[in-house]
């Protein structure tokens, strides 16, 4: 069963708080993979018992997988809105001094790095969804069809949507090793979305 607290929702509710501008597209983007998440372990379970189905294992697999991503997803936005919080707050440290400037400096390094770290985990399961979403292909309940290409367009976009906050911190992370060592994650995993977008259009 998934589980996720009462703080991990309320985080990712205030997308759609006109009030809040620290909740932006990261947190959207994790919460349309959860949602992919949640729709693709829907399908595997009414694909269970149905005639020219594969076993019924095959769909508790993969709802069982669902299941985790959705709740690990569901927290990756909380934690995408938490990373956001701890780059703003770095900017607010005092500069008056050189130990200052220093210790400001090296805060938001650390924050750009979490902002671009925790965008990429998320990406990271998205593409998992997507791998879900595959292997219902042609192997799930007909009436069910409509729900899973809802999942796989939620998929796509979330991944999609990941990637970009991943890309637009990684030009602020000024240590080469790591910034190549993100942009070599996230370059495979947007092959996988180019070869997902080359085989379903």
């Amino acid at each position: 069963m998934t589980t996720w607290n009462d703080d991990d929702i309320a985080a990712c509710l205030k997308v759609v708080d006109p009030e809040d501008d620290q909740t932006g597209g990261g947190t959207a983007a994790a919460v349309a993979g959860a949602m992919a998440a949640g729709l693709a372990g829907m399908v595997a379970r009414l694909s269970i018992g149905r005639d020219g189905m594969e076993p019924e294992s095959y769909y508790r697999e993969i709802d069982a997988e669902a299941q985790v991503l959705t709740g690990s997803l569901i927290r990756g936005g909380r934690e995408d809105s938490e990373a956001f919080g701890a780059v703003m707050r770095a900017f607010t440290l005092p500069k008056c001094t050189d130990d200052e400037k220093a210790a400001r400096s090296h805060a938001i390094q650390e924050g750009m790095v979490g902002a671009a770290m925790v965008p990429l985990e998320n990406a990271e399961r998205c593409a998992s969804v997507l791998g879900l979403v595959g292997r219902l292909d042609g192997r799930s309940n007909r009436n069910a069809a409509s729900d899973l290409d809802v999942a796989r367009a939620l998929a796509r976009t979330a991944l999609l949507g990941c990637l970009a906050n991943v890309a637009i911190n990684l030009e602020s992370i000024k240590d080469e090793a790591t910034a190549a060592a993100l942009r070599t994650r996230a370059d495979e995993l947007r092959s996988v979305l180019d070869a997902e977008e080359k085989d379903h259009g």
